[in-house]
């Protein structure tokens, strides 16, 4: 039986993964909106868009899903919009010393540049477009939300604006007011997927965010 293109095994695919675990927890720090979990996620949600576009090669989009953010720099860190490409020449690096096969590591790279938001790189090809859904889709939903609230916590960011927590009548800042963010960028991403099963269930998802800032308003103002 085999996966993907290129003929790759599901044995391969499987043995590749634990290298590429391995590999990714090598240089993991303390980041637990950014760890093994969430990297797992990333590549159960890419697992699903597979099964949609059988025609992705999935030791790519595998590879990307686990070395995505090894270079991974604060939210707040004036080269964070670099990260993405220096987590792909690393990941270049060290897959050529591992031996993984050398005409892939240019769509690898490829869709770990173009995953990151901040680095706003078009995703070419429907690997590159896989990996930025599926780690998009961890941004949403209720995981999503502790993420933010965590990354919130880490910048010394304010859960939300003392008097005005919807931003009704002030420009939303996000560095300062955690709940903005699901305005400021979340709220975008579903319409921004790349593929169909990916929107929707980036909608489904968007969803609970905007269900849970409107109670948390009401709390918050004593309504």
């Amino acid at each position: 039986m085999t996966d993907g293109r290129n003929d790759v095994t599901a044995t391969d695919l499987a043995t590749w993964r634990s290298r590429l675990v391995a590999m990714a927890a090598a240089g993991a720090d303390n980041d637990g909106a950014h760890d093994s979990a969430h990297l797992d996620r990333v590549w159960r949600n890419a697992r699903l868009l597979l099964e949609q576009h059988p025609e992705a090669d999935r030791l790519v989009v595998l590879a990307a899903s686990y070395l995505h953010d090894l270079v991974n720099l604060p939210k707040n860190d004036p080269e964070r919009i670099q990260a993405s490409r220096r987590s792909a020449q690393l990941a270049r690096h060290q897959l050529s010393h591992l031996g993984f096969p050398s005409e892939k590591l240019d769509a690898v790279a490829h869709a770990i540049e173009a995953h990151s938001f901040s680095a706003a790189i078009r995703a070419e090809t429907i690997e590159a477009k896989i990996v930025q859904d599926a780690d998009r889709l961890d941004g949403l939903g209720l995981v999503g939300l502790a993420r933010l609230f965590y990354i919130a916590g880490k910048m010394d960011s304010s859960l939300a604006h003392p008097d005005d927590p919807l931003g009704n009548e002030r420009d939303f800042d996000d560095r300062r007011y955690a709940l903005d963010h699901i305005m400021v960028k979340l709220a975008k991403l579903p319409d921004m997927m790349q593929l169909e099963a990916a929107r929707t269930l980036g909608h489904e998802r968007l969803n609970q965010l905007l269900a849970f800032r409107e109670d948390f308003a009401r709390e918050w103002s004593g309504a």
